[in-house]
């Protein structure tokens, strides 16, 4: 039997496509739009772990970029396809991703990666940093204090690694910290870019 790759959320897949809000007014979906405004008009923008799309691939469109999509829930992604018929997507573990093979003028990771293992979660920052362009931008969420807790939805362990341990690993992968900031649901969000001294 093959291995679930989403870390639990596609047996709990009917319990957070309830739980998530639609449309564009769900939790983080303003703070992402602020980000989506500083962007370049039509960026290409990696939705890491993008569940259904709502409300963060949501967001992101409607600020004119062109969306790609990656999750590992294949009831998730099938709903992203259908939310979003025009962008790209696979339904792949994060860490697995073919995408990574491109390179996009954005990525976010919006409540993915404290989901991963710590190793893995050191595997695919790498991963996005490499994967963007000069100036490219990377924005995810994770706890700003290194704790450990149960998953809400699928009562699997969540790590944070930690403020510090992510500004080290972004700093190792190229990349350079810019801001930390919290929305309306006490969401941690760092966005971090990749300065063109760090692309040979």
């Amino acid at each position: 039997m093959k291995m679930d790759q989403s870390n639990g959320y596609e047996y709990h897949a009917e319990t957070f496509i309830r739980c998530r809000s639609k449309g564009t007014n769900g939790v983080g979906a303003a703070s992402v739009r602020r980000w989506g405004k500083v962007l370049p008009p039509k960026a290409t923008v990696l939705d890491l772990g993008c569940g259904t799309g709502d409300p963060v691939s949501r967001a992101l469109q409607d600020e004119g970029l062109a969306l790609y999509g990656i999750d590992a829930s294949p009831s998730m992604i099938q709903l992203f396809r259908q939310n979003f018929p025009n962008a790209p997507a696979a339904c792949e573990a994060a860490e697995d991703s073919s995408f990574f093979n491109r390179q996009f003028d954005a990525i976010i990771a919006w409540g993915l990666l404290f989901l991963l293992p710590e190793k893995k979660q050191e595997i695919v920052i790498r991963k996005m940093a490499n994967a963007l362009y000069t100036e490219g931008k990377l924005l995810f969420t994770a706890p700003s204090q290194k704790m450990k807790w149960e998953d809400a939805i699928t009562a699997l362990e969540s790590i944070s690694l930690g403020a510090q341990r992510y500004k080290e690993l972004l700093e190792a992968s190229g990349l350079l910290l810019i801001g930390e900031f919290e929305d309306e649901g006490g969401n941690h969000y760092y966005h971090s870019v990749r300065p063109a001294l760090a692309q040979a």
